[in-house]
């Protein structure tokens, strides 16, 4: 579980809230997305390369993901986002992609 949440505003004014390590292919991280209650995802580009953007909605804020020098870095839209709700998604996706479990 990451240790901390990082508070790095984009020049889209998004925050980027975290980061965990690229153990698992895009489409597992995007997959798993919809095993988040209450999570939707909204869009999912790659170039079946080197990089690909999953966005989704969770508790009326707007995600998105993308995979740099080996990890998935986390940004959501709006800077004020809880971070209560930042703590949720990274807990999910930690499940995942730092082995712990089975990712459900």
């Amino acid at each position: 579980m990451p240790a901390q949440l990082y508070s790095m505003i984009m020049n889209d004014g998004s925050r980027h809230f975290g980061g965990l390590p690229q153990t698992r292919l895009w489409y597992d991280v995007r997959d798993h997305t919809e095993k988040l209650a209450g999570a939707k995802l909204t869009g999912f580009i790659t170039d079946h390369v080197t990089e690909a953007w999953i966005d989704f909605e969770y508790r009326n804020h707007k995600f998105s993901i993308n995979d740099q020098y080996g990890e998935y870095w986390f940004f959501v839209e709006d800077p004020a986002c809880p971070d209560e709700i930042l703590t949720q998604v990274l807990a999910h996706y930690s499940l995942l992609l730092e082995g712990e479990g089975d990712g459900q």
